[in-house]
């Protein structure tokens, strides 16, 4: 409610100013917003504003000078690195000093104290969105902003400060300084979306969470499909806890007239692994592909390994391994953007390891598929392949929610100990923590995101097709949607907090 209450008041005062000050009073919010977390904690979003702000100004200031090219190519690239290095290095101070004193510690038997730290929140959504901005002003790709105010908003917007998504500047910059007038029918699509964000978010996150908390949280004492229910109910919550949150995002955006990219595509309908990470997370996806993928694959270094593989394996295969290896770095890099925990970084390897091995297997499967004469285009087929896809992608779930990668590995061990399908009979999930009307509540929500996804996935446009509904089913749906949330959903005392913004 104090959410809404502060959306509520920057709305009416954005609408309310000349609109040329509009973009002044989303900045006054968005730190309002985040010094309410802990003013000290403006320290760490105000040096990631200024040190790249000054850099990205620097780089533009080299551009203007009668240098040769190669001396400005020189110039520039050292402060692209040391703008990188101070923010970057922030990051790991702050986030992975601690992981590096314990293996240091563990590795040399010495005794280190781990440091005092607060990690900030949302620490690295704002930190990749800025490093963004720094390097496409280093491309070329577009000047930098030379007002440092403006600049602070594309930073620190208070929707997306949290959780993302991660933006860009280019997209952005021209949405925050542009002037809007008041959209009934733009602020009743934002609310909308928020609701539907809530309804993901109260009625089934929330609610799977605690069965994933109480198993997790005590693995050794469970095993077999008591596992296997924990790690649906890890999916649901996550995809209803990240996606629930990215919608209250972006329509919190479309409220001040502000478009985000979007960060789902109903990804539990992906028939490969790859394309579960070009509809999850799609932010985090598309910038790791841009600044982390591309540069490593078109690198001197990977070219020459390049040759070398064609020479050793054929000119088919040793094309796909240093992709396969591009890869494998770039999911690790997620892994350890996840945390700092070796569980994440087998997350990423374990993702990264999929994507690599479906590319060295694309000829064998190609050939099996004309022996064996499968119809890749069937029905079934592509069915097939979502349901293959939803597994693995329940398997890396072990890694991302599990106290440790050694609880990771004896609970995927445990999963195989006296499974049986009675467990959901007997009556043994009734005593993880829920009632069996939360397990309807869960069946009907699921249900409804279910046709909502296979809905948006055939291209239909829920909120247009409801907008040329007449306008008391329009206000039914509203009403159902809201009531939902008190009625059904599971409210927790203090409020669940988001689990995507602890990264």
């Amino acid at each position: 409610m104090e959410f809404l209450l502060f959306v509520l008041a920057a709305a009416f005062v954005y609408y309310i100013v000349p609109a040329r000050y509009q973009w002044i009073v989303l900045l006054v919010f968005s730190y309002i917003f985040y010094a309410a977390a802990g003013v000290k904690l403006l320290f760490f979003l105000l040096f990631t504003t200024l040190t790249t702000y000054g850099t990205a100004r620097w780089i533009d200031a080299v551009n203007s000078t009668d240098e040769d090219r190669k001396s400005k190519k020189i110039r520039k690239r050292r402060i692209l690195i040391a703008g990188l290095l101070l923010n970057f290095g922030m990051l790991a101070l702050l986030k992975y000093s601690n992981f590096t004193i314990t293996n240091f510690n563990a590795l040399f038997h010495k005794n280190f104290a781990l440091l005092n730290l607060a990690l900030p929140l949302g620490i690295s959504f704002y930190t990749f969105q800025s490093m963004g901005y720094l390097i496409d002003v280093y491309w070329g790709r577009f000047r930098a902003e030379k007002n440092p105010f403006r600049f602070a908003l594309f930073v620190s917007f208070f929707p997306q400060l949290l959780q993302g998504p991660i933006g860009r500047f280019d997209k952005l910059a021209h949405q925050f300084f542009e002037e809007h007038s008041f959209d009934l029918i733009r602020v009743e699509h934002g609310l909308q979306r928020m609701m539907w964000g809530y309804f993901q978010k109260l009625v089934l996150a929330d609610r799977a969470g605690v069965i994933v908390t109480e198993v997790f949280g005590n693995y050794s004492d469970y095993h077999g499909m008591t596992i296997v229910a924990a790690v649906l109910m890890y999916s649901i919550q996550l995809y209803g806890d990240f996606s629930g949150g990215m919608d209250v995002v972006l329509g919190v955006a479309e409220i001040f007239g502000i478009t985000l990219d979007e960060n789902f595509r109903q990804p539990y309908f992906s028939i490969s692994i790859t394309d579960f990470w070009h509809r999850w997370h799609i932010t985090l996806g598309t910038w790791m592909k841009d600044y982390i993928f591309y540069p490593i694959s078109l690198s001197h270094w990977m070219n020459r390994f390049g040759k070398i593989t064609k020479k050793k394996f054929g000119k088919q295969t040793g094309r796909v391994i240093p992709v396969a290896l591009a890869n494998i770095i770039v999911f690790l890099v997620v892994g350890i953007w996840h945390g700092a925990a070796w569980k994440y970084l087998m997350y990423g390897f374990y993702n990264g390891a999929l994507i690599a091995l479906a590319n060295l297997l694309a000829p064998v499967n190609r050939r099996a598929f004309e022996v064996f004469h499968i119809d890749d285009k069937s029905r079934a087929w592509h069915v097939f392949r979502i349901l293959r896809t939803f597994l693995l992608v329940n398997i890396s779930w072990y890694f991302d929610i599990a106290v440790s990668l050694g609880a990771s590995f004896a609970m995927m061990r445990a999963t195989f100990r006296d499974f049986t399908f009675r467990t959901l009979t007997d009556g043994s999930l009734l005593n993880l923590g829920l009632a069996g009307k939360d397990f309807i509540i869960l069946a009907f929500g699921c249900a409804v995101l279910f046709i909502v996804s296979v809905l948006r996935e055939n291209g239909v446009n829920i909120r247009e097709s409801l907008d040329r509904k007449p306008l008391a089913v329009r206000w039914c749906a509203y009403f159902a949607l809201v009531l939902s949330l008190p009625v059904f959903g599971y409210i927790l005392l203090g409020g669940g907090g988001f689990i995507y913004a602890q990264f």
